[in-house]
């Protein structure tokens, strides 16, 4: 699980890294940014997401048209996403390709449009992504509880926006939040596969270096005053009880990230986990349960999201419950943690042999870390978590007053204090 790669800083602070995989014939190449929705005022939340759309609508050289056939039209393809802290545009293609990709990325993060036609349709294209979806459950669910545990703060809303806040970006808005958050130390540019640093460098200088050096932007920190609300339970016509519960957590920097990781695997991760074979195995009161951890700077989540009986999702909601309670009580057994971590390493390893999932390992830690953490130093932290350090950990985050949970039911008799009522259990 060697993982290798050089790491350049040009001038003004873009950083350029890439990482061998000569045994492979194609490149993965993506463009790091920092920035994301918790960076953006209420006003014109989304914002993020709408700048994510519109750097594939054209540059001052290439139409829409042209970016895709340059990537799309030799076999490759490309892609975005928008986090809360981070946005990525990636590529995927074969060698031969991948310096003029990188100039097809340089030329969208450098020169887009930003054509008002462009805007005013893309903005009808995004509320209508909003709508879609309003009318899937799963979704509305955790973005009720975004709210839920971070009440009137910026993560606790919509990445996407709302069809308001959509309405009110204008061209000027976009292009101000653009150009102070796409600046030259706020800009990881990564390239994974067959390919050499020297010429990704020249490329990277070639586009990137002549941007004069601006301030990272800042964002507005989670603290002890961030407002978190207990409980919310939507009433639709849905044929599952839609659940998702939320422990307000510490950020990616805590060391006992490795232990809470490992107490999500033995909860709810994977089909051998306790979550798994109470509430669908034993009981049969859901389809789909699930666990995971999601850290931020100086915040993050321990979720649970589950799809429940609808008849019986008071019940199903009790047996999460109990094994919240449970986990909280006593030390898991050494085998069960030994087959935890054997499940997280090789998850990891795995992941790790795409050039695709280097490409995000590097881009995303150099982004948030400042720094690439060694793969062999991540499984070597695992190794060393006891089951004293789960019960610890288990103990502080997995306690009642860091607890929000929402749920979309059509069960009329299901109440936020219902939900609230059982949590008194866990201890």
């Amino acid at each position: 699980m060697e993982l290798r790669y050089d790491l350049t800083v040009l001038q003004n602070g873009v950083r350029v890294a890439s990482a061998p995989m000569p045994h492979v014939d194609s490149v993965s190449i993506g463009v790091w940014v920092g920035a994301g929705g918790r960076y953006e005022p209420a006003r014109i939340a989304g914002i993020s997401h709408f700048i994510e759309h519109l750097l594939f609508k054209g540059t001052r050289s290439r139409s829409a048209r042209d970016i895709s056939r340059e990537i799309e039209g030799r076999g490759g393809y490309f892609n975005a996403f928008t986090g809360e802290e981070a946005t990525c545009y990636y590529a995927v293609v074969t060698a031969e390709h991948a310096l003029r990709t990188t100039d097809v990325l340089a030329d969208m993060y450098l020169h887009p449009r930003f054509a008002e036609e462009d805007i005013e349709r893309e903005r009808g294209v995004i509320i209508e992504e909003i709508m879609m979806y309003r009318d899937q459950p799963s979704h509305v669910v955790l973005e009720k509880l975004g709210q839920l545990l971070w009440s009137h703060h910026p993560l606790g809303r919509p990445l996407i926006g709302t069809p308001e806040t959509v309405k009110e970006i204008s061209r000027q808005d976009l292009l101000l939040f653009k150009n102070t958050r796409y600046v030259p130390g706020n800009t990881v540019v990564v390239a994974v596969g067959a390919v050499g640093h020297a010429e990704v460098v020249a490329e990277v200088r070639r586009r990137w270096g002549r941007i004069r050096p601006a301030r990272r932007p800042a964002f507005r920190r989670v603290g002890r005053t961030t407002g978190q609300r207990r409980a919310q339970v939507i009433h639709r016509d849905v044929e599952q009880c839609h659940l998702a519960a939320g422990f307000r957590v510490f950020g990616r920097h805590d060391r006992r990230r490795y232990a809470l990781k490992l107490l999500s695997v033995i909860l709810g991760e994977n089909m051998s986990s306790r979550l798994f074979q109470s509430v669908r195995e034993k009981h049969g009161l859901a389809y789909s349960i699930h666990s995971s951890v999601r850290l931020l700077e100086e915040t993050g989540v321990f979720l649970i999201s589950a799809g429940l009986d609808r008849r019986r999702a008071l019940d199903g909601w009790k047996l999460i419950v109990r094994e919240l309670a449970r986990i909280r009580r006593r030390p898991v057994g050494r085998g069960e943690l030994a087959r935890a971590r054997d499940y997280t390493v090789g998850q990891l390893k795995i992941g790790l042999e795409s050039s695709s999932s280097r490409m995000t390992w590097i881009g995303e830690q150099l982004l948030v870390y400042d720094q690439v953490l060694d793969p062999k130093e991540v499984v070597e932290a695992y190794s060393q978590v006891t089951p004293d350090d789960i019960l610890e950990v288990a103990r502080d985050c997995l306690r009642p007053r860091r607890l929000s949970v929402a749920a979309v039911t059509s069960d009329r008799d299901l109440k936020s204090r219902h939900l609230i009522q059982e949590t008194g259990a866990i201890g």
